[in-house]
């Protein structure tokens, strides 16, 4: 039987959250249960097998961004609980990649579209020679399928090969952002809180397509549905204001990156238009990166 965590693993952000729903006390037990210190044979196994990741970081400034990685099976692997390897060469298109050296707090997903298996990984990123990485292990948990999905991948060119297309740097959403946005029914956010020692999380969400709402001034209003009563983005939102987002454009390999200003709203009118919503959270982005090409998967949604 394993040993249960001595600390709750809840920051104030999260528990706000957690107590607006009367939840508090339930989670607490459920977090010192289910939050590992380590990875479970189970995710170590899971994670071997993936085609990618996804990863959250935090750049100097303090912005934090989300951002795929791909490699071929394999690409990541475990020696033993508390550690991953992984192939994750330096990448400086990749706005994530400012946050991504040696020492950095760093949150990973693993996610299979066409299992709709996710699970999760925090912890601190050390890097190696020749484009290999080790991630030490803070925090190991699984997810449920709920919103994912069903999609099958291919291979659209080599790992090693890269795109040769530069990436567009923005401070608006353009017209083509805009359609990819409204038309997604997933994207990926990462966050993170520095009450005590940095933790970066990174998580999936999802909804039919068009759950996210573009307003006219560039922000998006999005969806919280119901859920495993974590709230780590949104607990972390709480405490600084923060996140980044990426949206997959899974036809193209494509990736739309943005960093900037969230808030969390936990009640109110605006509820009643997003049906299914508990609340809503609003992000407002200052940086967007858009790079064509820039993963060698292709999905396609599962007839």
């Amino acid at each position: 039987m394993e040993a249960l965590r001595s600390e709750s693993p809840w920051h104030a952000g999260e528990l706000a959250i957690q107590s607006s729903v009367g939840m508090a006390a339930k989670m607490d037990a459920i977090g010192r249960k289910v939050i590992r210190e380590f990875m479970p044979d189970q995710h170590r196994q899971f994670f071997e097998q993936l085609p990618f990741a996804v990863f959250g970081a935090v750049d100097a400034q303090g912005d934090v961004w989300a951002t795929l990685r791909a490699g071929e099976e394999g690409f990541l692997y475990s020696p033993d609980p508390q550690r991953l390897l992984a192939a994750l060469p330096r990448v400086a298109d990749d706005p994530a990649d400012a946050g991504m050296g040696h020492g950095a707090a760093i949150g990973m997903l693993g996610i299979e579209l066409h299992t709709r298996r996710r699970n999760r990984l925090n912890g601190t990123l050390l890097r190696k020679e020749g484009g290999e990485a080790e991630i030490l292990v803070d925090e190991s948990f699984g997810n449920c399928p709920q919103y994912i999905h069903v999609r099958d991948y291919r291979y659209e060119r080599s790992v090693d090969e890269p795109s040769g297309l530069p990436p567009v740097s923005t401070q608006k959403l353009d017209s083509m952002a805009r359609r990819l946005i409204e038309s997604a029914g997933t994207f990926f956010v990462a966050s993170y809180s520095d009450e005590g020692p940095r933790r970066v999380d990174v998580s999936h969400r999802g909804g039919m397509p068009g759950f996210v709402r573009v307003d006219d001034d560039g922000a998006l209003t999005i969806p919280d549905y119901s859920g495993n009563r974590f709230f780590s983005t949104l607990g972390n939102i709480l405490l600084n204001g923060k996140a980044g987002l990426v949206f997959p454009d899974f036809a193209s390999g494509g990736l739309l990156q943005m960093s900037g200003d969230a808030e969390v709203v936990l009640d109110g009118p605006e509820l009643a238009r997003f049906e299914g919503a508990e609340r809503l959270w609003r992000f407002r982005p200052r940086r967007i990166v858009w790079r064509e090409d820039a993963l060698p998967l292709r999905w396609a949604n599962r007839a």
